[in-house]
């Protein structure tokens, strides 16, 4: 008999954690076995279980699921995973991609698809649906877009948080690395950007989708220029 896909689940809400483990325990030959709500538990689970396929949001609480695949593929480089997210830009599905996941999803995808797309990964396949491939493609909508794809993957984490209200010291921390480094990163996100203040920041991170809310505008204005 096949031994089952064992699924890590790892979103920051536990709603969505639980429809998407009905949907994925639905299919025989699927278990999810375990859940994680935060980038920093979904690497912790990883090490503990080592799960056959990851599916991971992008939007965490604390590190993105981008900085989480970053690390989990640190450890093991053969490491499958599956980025979904509420996310449709291209910027979103080619950092994922570019950064080494097998597959992406949006959460307004058929449900079909996302058990598709575990049974594929699970066999080493990469998943991209059609619609995505051809964004990503044709994605030079926009300076801001075509600007952030020359943030390394450490920038554009620093970018993200910052964007999410987080404070350069907290940043410091999520990413273990010195304030110093962090500063570094946030002086060449501003001259890769093209950015002389933090109202321009503010309006690329608006643009593509990192932030919208007034308590980030807040924190930009705070952490950049203060």
């Amino acid at each position: 008999m096949t031994a089952p896909i064992r699924v890590l689940l790892v979103d920051d809400h536990a709603v969505v954690r639980e429809g998407y483990r009905r949907l994925l325990e639905a299919t025989a030959g699927i278990r999810v076995i375990a859940e994680a709500g935060s980038g920093e538990e979904a690497y912790a689970c990883f090490v503990q279980l080592d799960p056959d396929v990851i599916v991971m949001d992008i939007s965490l609480p604390g590190i993105s699921g981008l900085e989480a695949l970053r690390r989990i593929l640190g450890r093991q480089p053969t490491a499958r995973v599956l980025m979904f997210s509420m996310h449709e830009d291209p910027v979103f599905v080619a950092r994922a991609l570019d950064g080494g996941a097998l597959g992406y999803l949006t959460k307004a995808s058929a449900p079909d698809l996302m058990v598709r797309a575990v049974q594929a990964i699970a066999v080493g396949q990469r998943f991209v649906p059609a619609e995505l491939s051809r964004m990503v493609q044709g994605s030079a909508r926009g300076a801001g877009r075509q600007s952030l794809g020359s943030l390394t993957e450490r920038e554009f984490e620093t970018l993200r948080l910052l964007a999410a209200g987080h404070g350069l010291t907290q940043i410091a921390t999520l990413l273990c690395v010195s304030g110093k480094t962090v500063a570094n990163y946030q002086t060449s996100i501003r001259q890769k950007l093209g950015c002389d203040n933090a109202m321009q920041l503010l309006r690329i991170a608006v643009e593509c989708g990192l932030t919208n809310t007034r308590r980030t505008h807040r924190a930009l204005m705070a952490e950049i220029d203060g």
